[in-house]
C-alpha cells in the first residue's frame, strides 16, 4: 500500500498540470474580479484546510455577495457525506467550480455540536433535521444571490438529503441540475439512519428541542408508513424538471455494490449514469477519493454545463484507503 501511494503521489504534479491544460483549452476562468485558486487533487486537501482554518469556509465558497454570471446563472451548493463538512469534503471540487466562474456555497449540516472540532463533522444527526438545514441554507443562497434556482453537487449522504428537501420541504422547482458522487439510490436503511433515529429518540425522551423549523406552506407530509430511506427513494428519488447525473466508482468500498448508485429515470426525467472507470482503467478512486478525482471533477463540470463540457482526463488515481 505504501509503495502504491508513493507512486500515486509522484503523479500529482502531472495530474495538476493535466487539469490546468484542460481548463485553459476550454477558456474557463473565475468570475469577474476573482483570482483563480490553486487546485490540489488530493482528498486530504479539505482536511488540511479545516485544520488551518478551524470552522471556516474554503476560499471561493460561501461568499453571499457573489452574483451569478450570465454564463453560470445558478449558484452551486456542495453537500458533503456522513462525517464530512463544508471544508473537509470539498478541497478539490470547490476551487474547480470557483475557477470555472460559479458562485459556490457549502454548508456543514447534521453536526452534533457547534463547538469545533465536532462542528466540522457533519451528517451525524437525524436526517430530517439535516434536510431542514439544507432547505434553510438553500433559501438563503437564493435570496442573497437573486438566483431562481441552484445546482446541487452531493457526495454520499449528500446525495439523498437534498432529495427530501425537494420532495417534501418546498424545494420543488428550486433545483436545475443534481449531480451525485457515490450515490446509493438502490440501497436500504443503513447505520446513518439508525444513528439519526436513535439520537432523535433520546432527544424526544429528554424533552430537548429539535432542529430549526419554520412555517412552510409548500411543505408536503411524507407518507406516514415510510422511513426516511423509503420516503426519498419510493417510488423514485427523481423529480420532474431536474437533470440528474450519477457518478460512481467500481472501487467504492462504502457503497457496495457500487451499482446501487446507478438508477435509470422514469419516462420524462433525464438521468445520466457514469462509472469513472469506463474508458479509464487507471482510475482507482474509491468512495472518498472520488471527491478529489480529476476525472470526476471534469465530469461534474460537464454535468453542470453540458454545452461547454471540458475534456475528461484519464490519469492514475489511487484509492484513499
Amino acid at each position: 500500500m505504501r509503495a502504491r501511494w508513493a507512486r500515486a503521489e509522484s503523479r500529482r504534479p502531472a495530474v495538476t498540470a493535466a487539469l490546468v491544460v484542460v481548463l485553459a483549452v476550454v477558456g474557463i476562468g473565475g468570475r469577474a474580479g476573482a483570482a483563480p485558486l490553486p487546485v490540489d487533487y488530493s482528498y486530504r486537501s479539505g482536511i488540511i484546510a479545516e485544520l488551518r482554518n478551524p470552522g471556516g469556509s474554503l476560499p471561493g465558497t460561501n461568499d453571499f455577495g457573489c452574483r451569478p454570471s450570465a454564463a453560470h446563472p445558478r449558484p452551486v451548493i456542495l453537500l458533503h457525506g456522513s462525517g464530512g463538512g463544508r471544508q473537509t469534503n470539498w478541497g478539490t471540487i470547490a476551487p474547480v467550480l470557483h475557477n470555472a466562474g460559479y458562485c459556490v456555497f457549502a454548508p456543514t449540516y447534521g453536526a452534533l455540536s457547534g463547538i469545533w472540532p465536532s462542528s466540522a463533522i457533519g451528517g451525524m444527526g437525524p436526517k430530517v433535521d439535516s434536510a431542514w438545514q439544507i432547505k434553510l441554507f438553500a433559501e438563503q443562497v437564493l435570496t442573497s444571490t437573486g438566483a431562481r434556482q441552484v445546482d446541487i453537487v452531493g457526495h454520499s449522504m449528500g446525495t439523498e438529503i437534498p432529495t427530501y428537501w425537494i420532495k417534501y420541504l418546498g424545494g420543488a422547482g428550486a433545483v436545475a441540475h443534481y449531480v451525485s458522487l457515490a450515490p446509493y439510490w438502490r440501497q436500504g436503511p443503513d447505520s446513518d439512519d439508525t444513528r439519526g433515529e436513535t439520537i432523535a429518540w433520546f432527544r424526544d425522551r429528554l424533552g430537548l428541542p429539535g432542529g430549526p423549523r419554520e412555517p412552510c406552506p409548500r411543505c408536503v407530509a411524507p407518507p406516514r408508513d415510510r422511513s426516511f430511506n423509503a420516503a426519498v427513494r419510493q417510488p423514485t428519488p427523481y423529480v420532474p424538471g431536474i437533470r440528474y447525473t450519477n457518478i460512481v466508482t467500481r472501487d467504492d468500498q462504502i457503497v457496495t455494490p457500487y451499482t446501487a448508485g446507478l438508477l435509470a429515470g422514469p419516462p420524462g426525467i433525464y438521468v445520466t449514469n457514469i462509472v469513472v472507470q469506463q474508458g479509464c482503467s487507471r482510475d482507482h478512486a474509491d468512495h472518498l477519493a472520488l471527491t478529489a478525482d480529476p476525472r470526476a471533477a471534469a465530469l461534474v463540470l460537464g454535468a453542470l454545463d453540458p454545452a461547454h463540457a471540458p475534456p475528461v482526463p484519464c490519469v492514475a488515481v489511487a484509492p484513499a484507503f
